[in-house]
């Protein structure tokens, strides 16, 4: 059974950082890309960062230079970095595994970014 637990979320000023983390099991880690999704309230869930096997990384234009997207495979972990935080990230964040076919989310996790 694939499992997809994400942590580290939480409320933060405007201009801060969090770092969000999911620790997955059930799959071979190394053999997936994994990405972070979020969907803001009466928005489409969109893809906001994405890491693939080769550690080959893509963002949406919207967190470019702001967010990072990493993976240790030694831990089945992926992470998310988020620095400059503003108010329209607010969303849930969800975690997310795809390869051969399949695909997989975790339960997501709130990020509210407000003064």
């Amino acid at each position: 059974q694939v499992q997809l637990v994400e942590s580290g979320g939480g409320l933060v000023q405007p201009g801060g950082s969090l770092r969000l983390s999911c620790a997955a099991s059930g799959i071979i880690f190394n053999s997936y890309a994994m990405g972070w999704y979020r969907q803001a309230p009466g928005k489409q869930r969109e893809l906001v960062a994405r890491i693939d096997r080769g550690a080959t990384t893509n963002y949406a234009d919207s967190v470019k230079g702001r967010f990072t997207i990493s993976r240790d495979n030694a831990k089945n972990t992926v992470y998310l970095q988020m620095d400059s935080l503003k108010p329209e990230d607010t969303a849930v964040y969800s975690c997310n595994a795809a390869g051969y076919g399949s695909s997989w989310f975790g339960k997501g996790i709130q990020v509210t970014v407000s003064s």
